[in-house]
């Protein structure tokens, strides 16, 4: 199977690019005798560079995105998404915030072949606001498909939206050869560290943005300078301009449900070529 999995899509800018790339990725891979056969996407920066609002989200499932994932700024109030996120299981949240969150953080879809795909979305604790272990959320789930065949994936997909590397690369060495793959988000830029694990997880650092190239991870470079250098506040407002794509391709073998490989996208205004890296 071919996943095509698209990093943080940062407001107007970001959805633009989302729009323009995933059909030229689905023409690129039938060109190659291939299909395009689940999509999934980080939507926590959609809605004007904080959390995804109802039309948003809907306008990203009109493009075919079978899974929005999120992170930190899911449940900004100027979206409602707490009030949604309830009503589109396909829309998820972190497994390991509290209970008390609306809302889904694994969701169990019936993909191309009747393949059983889990997509997962965690967080991380460092340098992030507080949340439980995602080491214990992921085992219960584990421990969950174990005990139930109605629960069991043959692919199982984590966003792992945490800000340290190390971080993210302790979560997938321990759970290597347990789950498919887990990629990162949440930093923006995108990592060169793509790979298989020995256990044959694939693992990425950092899938990148999707949002304008000539931004400070999205925003307009002014208003974070200001705030950097000043230390005093500043409303950060999403920059326009040309867009850059940040994805990654996964795929996976049709029989054993392995990874085999795990490919980077990255689009920007000097490099419109479709290359997987």
């Amino acid at each position: 199977m071919k996943f095509l999995i698209i990093g943080d899509i940062y407001s107007q800018d970001g959805r633009r690019m989302v729009q323009e790339w995933i059909p030229q990725i689905k023409n690129y891979l039938q060109e190659q005798n291939e299909n395009l056969d689940f999509i999934i996407a980080n939507g926590e920066n959609v809605t004007h560079g904080k959390s995804i609002s109802l039309p948003h989200y809907q306008e990203l499932k009109q493009l075919g995105i079978d899974v929005i994932t999120s992170g930190n700024h899911i449940f900004a109030p100027t979206t409602n998404a707490i009030n949604y996120i309830k009503n589109h299981k396909d829309l998820l949240r972190p497994l390991n915030y509290s209970p008390y969150h609306p809302g889904n953080g694994t969701i169990l879809v019936t993909a191309k072949n009747k393949k059983k795909v889990r997509v997962t979305n965690l967080i991380g604790r460092t340098f992030m606001d507080k949340s439980d272990n995602p080491y214990f959320a992921l085992e219960n789930l584990l421990k969950l498909e174990a005990s139930s065949k109605k629960e069991r994936s043959d692919i199982h997909i984590i966003d792992f939206h945490a800000e340290a590397t190390a971080e993210k690369l302790s979560l997938a060495w321990y759970f290597d050869g347990k789950i498919t793959a887990l990629v990162g988000t949440h930093t923006h830029v995108q990592t060169a560290d793509n790979r298989l694990l020995p256990k044959k997880t694939a693992y990425i650092s950092d899938i990148g943005m999707s949002g304008v190239y000539n931004s400070i991870i999205g925003a307009n470079p002014e208003e974070v300078i200001y705030r950097e250098r000043t230390l005093l506040p500043a409303k950060f407002q999403p920059a326009t301009g040309e867009g850059q794509f940040c994805a990654v391709l996964l795929t996976t073998d049709d029989k054993t449900n392995v990874a085999l490989k795990l490919e980077r996208i990255f689009i920007t205004p000097e490099n419109q070529q479709l290359i997987l890296y």
